[in-house]
């Protein structure tokens, strides 16, 4: 298993600080291997065995302790009296009422505490008003492009090609049997969908929600609204509304399934209220239904791109400038750099269509063009760049 170091080295920054350690993201894509790669840290820097407390609720023999009352107990037990005990839970969201649990446990100083959660529920509610500036949260991704080819090794392209494919899921990385790989995969749609959606949500009409949830993978990169997935859902003879279309997006995006970007006037300087963009936390759960769709190609990219900016800490917006529409504006403190993304821009058409809304940006940020061509292009200061290479920088 390949090492997160950029998540890794978060958590060994935040080591024995009087703050609450949250790692989120989508479900398998890692934060339970990141917490035992953290707990061998502790164990190669002078931390004892006794001092760990590792617990994961998705396991049968914790049952029992799903009850807030029985894991205090527990946990008490377990916190030794002159040494820090660095106590680990796994899927806590699990426990009904476990905020209750952390806050009493937070008030002992010789306690360090790590929580990791599949559903973005857990921090919007008493456990944010409870511990408000007492926690940091650590969101969590599939793997990026350098940390899939760190782990399979090999050629830089042949790689990216399986990338492209397979999606970043660790352990789906790893299977090289195409059926076997797919079936994974669907395990994974399936579990999210009906313990971090369907159950939490109480979602009675699941065929609806898959409806959404195609119309959306189907439609990454592209200007949508609820209103419009609503109207088309009703004229292929669903029932529904636009205000059950945004509970269900709400949902998918607190299961770290599907993210949302909102659009930015660049010349007005003011975000736009109405239409988003959405992306999906690894290209692969969209495959799974589209498979065969070659020609959007440049939605995939532009998703992977999205991801690993997200990866990079940055905040993304879709630029609008006049009628003219850029991908990205990545911003980080003073940093910021505008992006346009596209399979090719071989051709001259689409070459222009990419570059014109770049030249209109008064400023002198960083401009690139990020696509699959290996010719790179200068022109007025705005670069052409290969994706792998961007991906890989």
């Amino acid at each position: 298993m390949v090492e997160r170091k950029e998540y890794l080295n978060k958590l060994i920054k935040a080591k024995d600080k009087q703050i609450i350690k949250i790692v989120t993201g989508v479900r398998r894509c890692g934060k339970s291997v990141l917490l035992e790669q953290f707990q061998q840290y502790l164990l190669k820097n002078g931390v004892d065995k006794k001092q760990i407390v590792f617990i994961n609720f998705e396991k049968i023999e914790n049952e029992p302790l799903l009850e807030y009352h029985k894991l205090y107990d527990h946990l008490k037990k377990h916190i030794l009296k002159n040494k820090t005990t660095y106590i680990f839970l796994d899927e806590i969201q699990k426990v009904k009422d476990f905020q209750k649990v952390v806050d009493s446990l937070f008030a002992d100083q010789k306690v360090d505490i790590y929580l990791t959660g599949s559903n973005a529920y857990l921090l919007s509610g008493e456990l944010a008003t409870l511990l408000s500036g007492r926690y940091i949260e650590i969101e969590m991704l599939p793997l990026s492009f350098k940390e899939y080819l760190k782990m399979v090794g090999g050629n830089k392209k042949v790689r990216w090609n399986e990338y492209f494919q397979k999606g970043g899921f660790p352990y789906a990385a790893s299977i090289k049997d195409e059926e076997l790989r797919y079936d994974y995969l669907s395990g994974i749609y399936h579990t999210v969908l009906l313990k971090d959606v369907v159950e939490r949500k109480k979602i009675q009409d699941v065929t609806l929600l898959e409806s959404v949830i195609k119309f959306i993978f189907n439609n990454i990169g592209n200007i949508v609204s609820s209103k419009k997935i609503s109207d088309t859902l009703v004229s292929n003879g669903r029932k529904t509304t636009s205000a059950t279309i945004e509970n269900y997006i709400l949902a998918l995006k607190e299961a770290y399934i599907l993210y949302d970007v909102g659009r930015f006037d660049i010349k007005g300087k003011q975000l736009l209220k109405s239409l988003e963009k959405y992306y999906i936390v690894d290209q692969s759960l969209r495959n799974l239904f589209f498979a065969n769709k070659g020609t959007d190609i440049g939605h995939i990219l532009e998703n992977i791109v999205f991801l690993e900016l997200k990866r990079r800490g940055y905040f993304v917006r879709i630029g609008k400038i006049g009628e003219l529409e850029i991908d990205f504006i990545a911003e980080k403190g003073k940093d910021k750099t505008y992006y346009q993304v596209a399979a090719s821009v071989l051709d001259q058409t689409t070459y222009l269509r990419e570059i014109t809304p770049l030249k209109k940006i008064a400023d002198n940020y960083p401009k690139f063009i990020i696509t699959m061509d290996e010719i790179p292009i200068e022109e007025e200061g705005i670069k052409q760049i290969n994706i792998i290479d961007f991906l890989l920088k």
